[in-house]
């Protein structure tokens, strides 16, 4: 089985202290002895967080856009068992029998599917047949014969043409077998036989399209003279006239019967897709190829019961719509989480730690004292930065005791200054020009909630005035109803905050209806004025749940 991997990994639209409460937790859960763990990013990072990791030499968490099972996770690095479409139908039966599998892929010389052999098909053709003629019918190549024998060539005749031929065997005296094959078209038969001399004769004179003599048995020179000139194969084999019989039924070429309706998927590719191929169709299997189209596994329904090897540890949300794409999908280790308790349900119990503290950071920062570990000085300033930016450099309402004791605590042992540090951190992403579009300065940290009523979703961006903000308000109007419109949302928002004046304004776009019932103080269209209003989580979006879920 493949090596699980644990990803801490924060929300869609990662913030500095998802991305930072991700590091951090990841570096204690290793120091722990947690395998395979390892922090992740469920976006693109912002300007703020890209400005801490910088400065503290950080690199940046690996970006983890779907974390929904691939076929990967489950068939792991397995060797797949395949055949040759030359390869005769007994080699077919002696890998299903050494490898222990029902489906073997027929290929071509590039390794390139050409079809598929199921054991339970060939096993009810050759094995169980329901007339006379089908034990008689071979379809095969005199080489093909020739390999199922392990026989030597004496004579060879269009040596690889693939024909339909009855199956004969010499076991009666001279007259009787003349008198069997007086009607028989020779040319459409193989003959198996001992020593009998006169049975050979008659063989070679009739032209026999392919004479096998068992047991190593001598063939007088002047019957194989004959035989060449009358355009003979003859194969000389070692096993017997019963084993000769058995493996030449079992001479056609595998890929004349390999069924051609099967279904490719690749390594990359959702187990969702797989589930769907195997459940909505008849084939027991599915052939996993690579991007050259060369077979690289074989999946069936026994996979779908392997889990995935991906786990995760959710930090900074606790709600499966703000988590990366797939979390539903996989197993959820823990949570651990500063926010409100939203719809989360797991199969089996976890750890689950939430605490009303400012920030995800600050939570992470307790549980290494409380596991006696202390944080190296760039840990510890990844823990500072996620606190500062949450708790707006400790003036938000959320700010508690507990943030303040852990700021002077990481402070010292990172050597940074609190509010010196937290004052360059806002300024590295105060300027809303700095973004690349309209639609970054809305999206790079926006969230959607549920009221009873609908879905609206909230971006925040902090500022050091709002004059930038008061020129932009067009532009950003309609770019947050496009937004909603994507979204099918029944509102959309940004809350821009001035961190030196301690005060917010909210742009809205949706029903106006909607709108009214917000109840903060209109500035303008669609533009409130949130006074005191620093924390989008404690003080919005309570007010919002509350107002519009009794809409």
């Amino acid at each position: 089985m493949p090596q699980q991997r644990v990803y801490v990994i924060g929300h869609m639209n990662p913030d500095t202290d998802s991305v930072c409460s991700a590091i951090a937790y990841a570096r204690l859960r290793a120091a722990q002895g947690l395998d395979g763990v390892q922090p992740a990013r469920a976006g693109n990072i912002n300007r703020q967080t890209e400005f801490i990791l910088e400065e503290l030499a950080v690199p940046q968490p690996e970006l983890l856009l779907d974390v929904s099972p691939r076929i990967r996770d489950i068939i792991g690095e397995q060797q797949p068992v395949t055949i040759p479409t030359t390869a005769p139908l007994s080699r077919a039966l002696e890998l299903f029998h050494l490898h222990n599998v029902r489906i073997l892929p027929v290929v071509d010389d590039k390794r390139c599917p050409q079809g598929i052999l199921y054991l339970k098909k060939v096993s009810e053709r050759f094995l169980v047949p329901s007339q006379e003629k089908e034990l008689r019918r071979v379809s095969a190549s005199p080489r093909s014969i020739c390999q199922c024998l392990k026989a030597t060539a004496l004579n060879e005749v269009d040596f690889d043409e693939l024909e339909e031929l009855n199956l004969y065997v010499a076991a009666m005296a001279e007259p009787t077998f003349a008198e069997k094959m007086a009607d028989q078209d020779m040319r459409k038969m193989i003959l198996i036989a001992g020593d009998r001399i006169d049975i050979l004769r008659l063989a070679v004179e009739r032209a026999v399209r392919v004479l096998v003599v068992v047991a190593d048995l001598d063939i007088p020179p002047d019957i194989l003279e004959l035989g060449r000139k009358n355009n003979v194969t003859i194969l000389s084999t070692s096993f017997d006239s019963a084993t000769s019989t058995w493996l030449t039924r079992l001479a056609t070429p595998v890929g004349h019967l390999a069924e051609t309706d099967y279904i490719t998927l690749r390594r990359q590719d959702r187990v969702d897709e797989l589930r769907v191929s195997l459940t909505h169709s008849v084939v027991p299997g599915v052939v996993i190829v690579n991007d050259t189209g060369q077979v690289e596994a074989v999946a069936t329904k026994s996979h779908l019961l392997r889990p995935s090897d991906v786990k995760l540890i959710l930090v900074d949300h606790n709600e499966l719509s703000q988590a990366v794409a797939g979390a539903d999908k996989v197993e959820i280790l823990e949570v651990v989480d500063h926010h409100r308790l939203g719809s989360f349900q797991t199969d089996k119990p976890i750890r689950f730690i939430n605490q009303p503290v400012g920030s995800t950071c600050t939570l992470v920062a307790t549980l290494y004292q409380n596991a006696g570990i202390t944080p190296d000085p760039a840990t510890a300033g990844l823990m500072l930065s996620g606190l500062l930016s949450d708790t707006v450099v400790m003036k938000s309402p959320t700010t508690t005791e507990v943030d303040r004791d852990i700021a002077e605590w990481l402070g010292q042992l990172s050597g940074l200054d609190p509010q010196e540090y937290g004052r360059r951190i806002f300024a590295s992403s105060s300027a809303m020009s700095a973004y690349d579009s309209l639609e970054k300065v809305i999206t790079t940290d926006f969230k959607v909630f549920s009221a009873s009523s609908c879905q609206f979703g909230i971006g925040q961006v902090e500022v050091v005035s709002f004059h930038e903000f008061h020129g932009l308000k067009e532009e950003l109007s309609a770019e947050l109803e496009k937004l909603r419109e994507k979204r099918d949302l029944g509102m959309a928002g940004l809350l821009v905050t001035d961190i030196v004046a301690g005060n917010s304004e909210l742009l809205v776009a949706g029903d106006r209806q909607l709108a009214f019932m917000i109840g903060y103080p209109q500035l303008g269209d669609n533009l409130f004025e949130l006074r005191g209003v620093l924390s989008r989580k404690k003080q919005l979006i309570p007010h919002l749940l509350r107002v519009l879920g009794a809409a």
